[in-house]
């Protein structure tokens, strides 16, 4: 029985050492790609602009139905316009995670 429980204890000793062996370098941005990264950037912020102006446009339209009695129907629009916000909002976080930024 003890060696059963020796036999435990040391692999669990080297189940919580592995990992610490595992390397983890710093992230370092290749050189010759700091024009993707603007190019990222300038296609990030105009989408979001994009975006927004899909909300006013939105908006514009439910106030203006809306005394027609379809306001309502605009609503899905500006759902679409937030999922696009959203999207792009977590691709930008993502490749920012990626980068180590």
């Amino acid at each position: 029985m003890a060696d059963i429980a020796t036999f435990l204890s040391a692999t669990n000793d080297l189940i919580v050492a592995l990992p610490l062996q595992i390397p983890n370098p710093d992230p370092v941005q290749p050189p010759g790609t700091e024009g993707l990264t603007a190019i990222m950037g300038w296609a990030k912020w105009v989408a979001l602009a994009i975006c927004i102006l899909g909300l006013i446009a939105a908006g514009a339209m439910m106030s203006i139905n809306s005394r027609r009695g379809e306001g309502g129907e605009h609503v899905g629009k500006i759902g679409m316009a937030l999922g696009g916000v959203i999207v792009i909002s977590a691709a930008a976080s993502l490749v920012g995670f990626l980068m180590g930024a």
